[in-house]
């Protein structure tokens, strides 16, 4: 469901006119961040072909970009507290249109994986800055989980755009046309936001920003998710990744000593108290694990099995994409009648059924009829379970400290994903060593009917997680003005 359908809902129960500019902006925000995910899977032959990349090393265009988008996801979170929501919101769309530039320009592999890292940065900056500013211009309640369920809409659409037009773009205008796309888009919100977002609040009281707290945990970050995203590539037995998850661990380590002795914490470990947030962040984990990866096995499925093109790929997507994006509005109003436990017990639930439906359409000689019923089912859950999931980390929260939050819960969404591709690549590879031709498109989809159900089966982690939320929301933090928040904070 696209943003713009689902806005007028939200303008109607009481937000003010600049807020529902602010929410559309947020919510375009949200679609760049989301189709830039897919827009590039499509044009990785044609990139490699013209900038001579090996197969095997194509990935790096996409690695690059999800490596540092989870590494800078916690720093990003804090700075926008410390330094301004707005301001980093600004930013980071800057660095989504400069980023873009270089990469549609770049002649050569390096300068486009380095484009892509850029892009990464800009990604952990843009995520949690987004929903901080939402999560603190809108109130706790009916309000933000409408504007939640927006936000959420606008991401399902930008999923299938980013397929849509990737394929579109590629075969029309050449790859960098999926690059330059990003200019123009970024650097209107960036301009928009200055004029419509409220401007950040001047600070009486000085913050000191945890240094070596950021560069611990940024560098921690980032190498535990290069070893995660590289592993199935290099060997899990490589002395590169063995390296880097040995020195990940040792930088996390100082990190958690950093945190316990600073007076002015990067990530306030007290925060994990409220139960609701450390709930949120672990459904995000499982999400990404489960629901977050299916899409690169429906693409590997499509594509790699069937033989559809990049278009016919996009094309498919539609029908996922459209499931997801009821699921979101429908999460808004099962939370806000209900409550938020019942609603995600509800969108894992259904989750569960649906992906193990659609694992019967993971054979090499079933049609994509077959996958349509398993795709809307679990689709739907999918949506309800993103909306609710980013209630929960909000709620409880003071306004001063959402940015923060939010990095944690984007920080865990990040790993999961990376986590979950890293280990059931791994098991749906099993048996395609040595095959070619049909016999390699059938074990390839036999491993990914094992994969699509294991995925189900661990979706059930997400309903255990859920039963320990409490049963109703602690009431709203008493709103903290970030001139008057505590040093501590």
């Amino acid at each position: 469901m696209s943003t713009p359908s689902t806005l007028p809902a939200a303008l109607a129960d009481g937000v003010k006119p600049r807020l529902g500019w602010t929410l559309a902006l947020l919510a375009l925000a949200q679609l760049i961040y989301a189709l830039d995910l897919n827009i590039v899977f499509v044009a990785l032959p044609q990139i490699g072909a013209d900038l001579g990349f090996p197969g095997q090393t194509q990935q790096l265009v996409v690695s690059a970009y999800v490596v540092f988008a989870g590494g800078f996801l916690l720093f990003g979170g804090r700075a926008a507290d410390l330094f301004g929501r707005r301001r980093v919101f600004v930013l980071a769309l800057a660095l989504y249109a400069l980023s873009s530039l270089a990469g549609g320009l770049a002649g050569g592999p390096v300068v486009i994986i380095v484009a892509r890292a850029v892009q990464g940065i800009g990604g952990a900056l843009l995520l949690p800055s987004t929903l901080a500013l939402l999560n603190s211009l809108f109130a706790e309640g009916p309000q933000r989980n409408r504007a939640l369920a927006v936000w959420g809409g606008a991401g399902a659409s930008g999923l299938t755009i980013g397929a849509l037009l990737g394929g579109v773009l590629t075969e029309n205008f050449g790859w960098p046309a999926v690059f330059f796309v990003n200019v123009p888009l970024a650097g209107l919100v960036a301009l928009a936001a200055l004029a419509v977002i409220p401007r950040d609040p001047a600070r009486r009281e000085r913050r000191r920003f945890d240094m070596p707290g950021a560069l611990t945990v940024t560098g921690g970050s980032t190498l535990l998710v290069f070893a995660l995203v590289e592993g199935p590539e290099l060997g899990w037995g490589s002395p590169l990744v063995v390296g880097a998850f040995a020195l990940a661990a040792v930088l996390l380590v100082i990190f958690a000593l950093v945190e316990a002795r600073s007076a002015d914490p990067l990530m306030p470990f007290r925060l994990f108290r409220n139960r609701s947030l450390t709930v949120g962040m672990l459904v995000t984990f499982v999400y990404m694990a489960t629901f977050g990866v299916l899409p690169y096995f429906l693409t590997v499925l499509l594509q790699s099995v069937h033989g559809y093109s990049a278009l016919q790929t996009g094309l498919a997507f539609l029908i996922p994409s459209l499931a997801i994006a009821a699921g979101t509005q429908s999460g808004e109003r099962l939370a806000t009648r209900i409550g938020n436990r019942p609603t995600l017990l509800i969108g894992f639930a259904v989750g569960v059924v649906g992906t193990a439906v659609l694992a019967l359409g993971f054979d090499a000689d079933a049609g994509y009829g077959l996958l349509i019923p398993g795709l809307v089912v679990s689709g739907l859950g999918q949506g309800i379970v993103w909306t609710a999931m980013w209630i929960a980390a909000a709620t409880g929260t003071p306004a001063h400290e959402q940015g923060v939050a939010n990095g944690i819960a984007s920080t865990a969404l990040n790993i999961g994903n990376a986590i979950g591709l890293a280990v059931f690549t791994v098991i749906a590879d099993v048996g395609t060593e040595g095959r070619t031709g049909q016999a390699l498109r059938a074990a390839t989809a036999d491993g990914e009917f094992l994969v699509v159900l294991l995925t189900a089966a661990a979706m059930i982690a997400g309903l255990l997680i859920t039963l320990t939320l409490p049963r109703r929301a602690p009431a709203p933090p008493v709103p903290v003005l970030p001139d008057e928040s505590p040093a501590t904070g």
